[in-house]
Order: C-alpha cells, then sequence, then structure tokens
C-alpha cells in the first residue's frame, strides 16, 4: 500500500547522490517500522502522465519499540534513470512522495554472531542500517564491512561507515577499496572480482566462522563475491544477495519461447480476492493480473526487487530471470511474477502467501 509522506531532508552525499528522509505522521509509525536490510517503493507520476515506480534501501537503523522509525533512503543517479534524476535534480523538503510500506528479505534481524558484507557503490545503503542496527542492539555480535567504490569522492555514506568504526572500534572491521584511485593506506586500487576476493577474504576474517554474509552491489560484483564464498567452502544457506540496477525492467512483453503455453489462463488471488484472466502471447503474468488490478504488487519489473513475489499454487512457470528470491523459497514454489510466463494452459497463483 502506497502512503503521501512529506519530503523532510534532502542531503547531497556526492556529486550524484543524496539522502532522502520522510516525516512518517504518528499513524503510519507501525508501517513503516522497518527491518534492517528492506526497502520501500517511491511513486510519482511523470509530466507526460506515465507512473514510475522504484526501489530504494532504507539506510537508517531501524528504530527500537517504543521510539519512531526513522525513514531515511539513499538514491544514486542512474544514466537515463527518470526517478533518480528527479530525485537530485528536483526533490526539495516540503514535497509529498506516495511511498510503499517496507518490504523485502535481504534482511538481518540483530542477533549475536559474527557476520560480513561485500558491497559496491550504493549497495551500502541496506547494509549500513543491518549494521549499524546489529551493532547497537546487541554488545556480543560482530560486523565486517569490505566495501568497493570507484573514488573516495564518490562514496556514499563515508561519514556513517567511518562513525560505526569510531564507535564500535572493536567490533565493527571496515575495509575500504577504490577501483579508479590509490589510497595512502589500506589496499591497493582495482575491482573485487571472485579472484581477488578468494584470495582476500581469508586474510582479513575466519571465513568459515561467519554466520551471515551479505552482498549488495551492482550484478558482476554480486556473483563475483558469491562464487569466491562458493570455492571457500561457505554454505549456501549462509550467503544473501541483492542486485542493484541490473535494467530498468522497462521490456514486459517478449516473444514466446518454445515450451510456454500458447493459450493460458491465469488465476490469481490478491488482498483476499481472486480473478481469471487470460494470458496474452509473451506478457508476463504480472502484467496479465495488472490489465485488471492496478493494485497489484510491483516496482523494477526486472527480477530484482523481489515485490511481486506470488505463490505458485497449481501449474507450471518459467522465470526469465531472478536476482530476488533466495534457492529456499523457489524450492518452497515462490516465483517473481514479472518474470514468469506460462507453461501449463492452466496458472495459479496467490499473493497474499
Amino acid at each position: 500500500m502506497f502512503h503521501p509522506l512529506r519530503v523532510s531532508e534532502v542531503e547531497r552525499l556526492t556529486d550524484d547522490s543524496v539522502a532522502v528522509t520522510f516525516a512518517v505522521p504518528a499513524e503510519l509509525r507501525e508501517a513503516f517500522r522497518h527491518t534492517p536490510g528492506q526497502h520501500v517503493t517511491l511513486r510519482r507520476t511523470s509530466e507526460a502522465g506515465e507512473e514510475i515506480r522504484r526501489t530504494y534501501s532504507i539506510c537508517s537503523p531501524a528504530a527500537p519499540p517504543g521510539t519512531d522509525p526513522v525513514l531515511r533512503v539513499g538514491i544514486r543517479l542512474v544514466d537515463g534513470g527518470e526517478f533518480s534524476t528527479y530525485a537530485l535534480k528536483e526533490l526539495a523538503v516540503g514535497d509529498v512522495v506516495e511511498v510503499m510500506e517496507p518490504m523485502g528479505r535481504f534482511v538481518l534481524a540483530p542477533r549475536p554472531g559474527h557476520f560480513a558484507a561485500i558491497v559496491g557503490g550504493s549497495g551500502i545503503t541496506p547494509v549500513l542500517s543491518i549494521a549499524a542496527t546489529l551493532l547497537a542492539e546487541r554488545p556480543e555480535a560482530r560486523f565486517c564491512l569490505i566495501r568497493s567504490d570507484r573514488t573516495a569522492a564518490s562514496t556514499m555514506f563515508l561519514d556513517e561507515a567511518a562513525d560505526l568504526k569510531d564507535r564500535y572500534p572493536d567490533r565493527f572491521q571496515l575495509i575500504t577499496v577504490l577501483s579508479r584511485e590509490e589510497q595512502q593506506t589500506g589496499l591497493p586500487s582495482g575491482r573485487l572480482d571472485e579472484e581477488r576476493l578468494t584470495r582476500l577474504l581469508p586474510a582479513l576474517l575466519p571465513v568459515g566462522e561467519v554466520d551471515g554474509w551479505f552482498l549488495c552491489g551492482p550484478f558482476g560484483l554480486v556473483q563475483g563475491a558469491e562464487q569466491a564464498l562458493r570455492d571457500l567452502g561457505v554454505e549456501r544457506n549462509r550467503v544473501h544477495q541483492e542486485i542493484f540496477h541490473v535494467d530498468d525492467g522497462s521490456a514486459t512483453t517478449r516473444a514466446r519461447v518454445p515450451g510456454e503455453a500458447a493459450h493460458a489462463t491465469l488465476t490469481a488471488t490478491l488482498d483476499g480476492r481472486s480473478g481469471k484472466w487470460p494470458v496474452q502471447e509473451g506478457e508476463s503474468l504480472l502484467d496479465t493480473v495488472l490489465r485488471s488490478r492496478s493494485d497489484a504488487p510491483y516496482a523494477c519489473k526486472g527480477g530484482v526487487c523481489g515485490t511481486c513475489r506470488a505463490f505458485l499454487v497449481s501449474g507450471e512457470v518459467r522465470m526469465d530471470r531472478n536476482y530476488a528470491l533466495e534457492s529456499e523459497e523457489t524450492e518452497a514454489g515462490y516465483v517473481l511474477a514479472c518474470q514468469s510466463h506460462p507453461m501449463t494452459p492452466e496458472v495459479e497463483l496467490d499473493f497474499d502467501r
């Protein structure tokens, strides 16, 4: 559900990124109380009348019980990105933006243990919330943050990460790698690819003793880090990942591929109401639902955010790609509606499970 929220602060982080804070009214405080690592979807209508939705992770720590939540997101400019351009060039204090309630499963509920993250660029955003909340709420927990950025000047939340290091010097380990700039101290410059991470990680921390790994950032970094951890023997269920900006998800139809049902019918349940509709050739199951139910949940339409997650009740589907669901979720029967196409004449989805 979307709610109109007023912008209370716009802070310039770098030349191409900002942090935006929204004022949460008293009646919505519980609705916007987030788990560290979750995201929100922002919605606006362009001058041409087109609805634009984009997903941004919450960077503020989770609010302890009995306190007011702080809703702050980090936004980096994307080439050709309509919403990010608007956020950096036009969005101002006092403006009202439609904001969906927090969602997402790239999360860490604070608990004792040793945790680590490998992030690139704006991938720091959800991990900042995860680390700050964990260290504040669990005195026995430790966190290692390995971050990759182009240059120091392009690094988002530089001061916030340094503040965590100052506050928790014995429990927060910060390693920064710059790909296009040499540092006076620390690691040599260069990309954090699979080969480098496989060599680097055992020298930085006891890889096998880490209770949870959080990978977030561009596709190449996350895939390389995941493979490096696999090479080092890390169990799959200890690795969590979130991809940032594979593309804008604008291509929602495509030609039918061999094996897909030529004439299929979709039954879907959403907010307790069910409907049944024919699936048009090439469209995703999400777009089938949207033709009759504009309230169907979605954001990126690129298989990245997971907002359109649904349970496959019956039938078979083929997903073009999946960067949002964990293997445990797909094995349990969940799919991304924006990437799903029918493989059987009858398919049923449940968005409420």
